[in-house]
């Protein structure tokens, strides 16, 4: 079957990986799963023996965390990862001291946004085109940990697309942080029309990126983790959480069932470069 999927000419790219705790719902709840979901993936990469830098990392109160962005860079780091983009979903009791509320169920979301890593050709960028801001980096709660201006935020005037990083005291190192993020997302916004145009009817391929899609929930009351795009269900949360073998099963589950429905497409449009796909 894996001779006859299409192949994804950024599957062998490295991968810039964001975390982002939800706005709207779950408040402490979401900002402890969006850090639990980048511990995660920190701990797949090395269970895959990838690297693993972290380029932004925007701590919340109770050590929770607002956003993150990461360069992950290995063997086939974007075919593995590039279903993992979307809503996840978390269920649990909050934990004492990140809420005052009633010890029931909360419900809270955060997002995971994939980006392959692109080459400094694929992407240009017009100097002419940015404004670049700078501003003291903040910490949880909001609060300066510094004095001096040297997060930088870069926005790319024409999309009205933005980056921005405080990870370290170097306003340059930051500049150029922002930049490798705002290129990639750039990249991503040209790749995600080429797809739009590309997708057939059926839209049988898993990973279509979107934010606002919930992929997956894990539920940690009943010691449960659903992905309802294949339907895969397991059991003993913590071990997924850890980002070992448990976490691998899945995520070869999510990317056989995108492969498979990959194949249908192709079938079902009359095998267009099937063929070649097979030799």
């Amino acid at each position: 079957m894996n001779a006859l999927v299409p192949t994804d000419p950024m599957d062998s790219t490295n991968v810039l990986l964001e975390v982002v705790s939800g706005r709207t719902t779950g408040g402490d709840i979401c900002q402890q799963f969006t850090r639990e979901m980048l511990e995660m993936y920190r701990g797949f990469a090395a269970h895959k023996k990838w690297d693993f830098e972290t380029l932004n990392y925007t701590p919340a109160e109770y050590g929770g965390l607002h956003h993150a962005a990461v360069l992950i860079s290995g063997e086939d780091v974007y075919r593995r990862l590039k279903h993992e983009g979307g809503t996840h979903r978390v269920q649990r009791i909050p934990e004492v001291g990140l809420s005052s509320r009633m010890q029931r169920i909360h419900t809270g979301t955060m997002t995971v946004i994939i980006l392959p890593q692109p080459v400094e050709v694929e992407v240009s960028v017009d100097p002419r085109e940015l404004r670049v801001d700078t501003f003291r980096s903040r910490g949880a709660g909001g609060q300066s940990v510094n004095t001096t201006d040297s997060a930088v935020r870069v926005v790319h005037l024409p999309s009205g697309m933005t980056a921005e990083c405080q990870q370290t005291r170097s306003q340059l190192q930051n500049r150029e942080t922002a930049m490798r993020l705002l290129k990639a997302r750039l990249y991503q916004s040209m790749l995600g029309k080429e797809t739009e145009q590309r997708r057939s009817a059926r839209k049988k391929q898993v990973g279509t990126r979107s934010q606002s899609e919930r992929i997956r929930t894990y539920n940690f009351s009943q010691d449960r983790i659903t992905d309802h795009r294949t339907g895969f269900v397991g059991r003993d949360i913590k071990e997924f959480m850890r980002g070992g073998d448990a976490l691998d099963e899945l995520i070869t589950d999510v990317l056989e069932h995108a492969e498979t429905g990959a194949v249908l497409d192709l079938v079902e449009s009359g095998g267009n470069g099937l063929s070649r796909s097979a030799d």
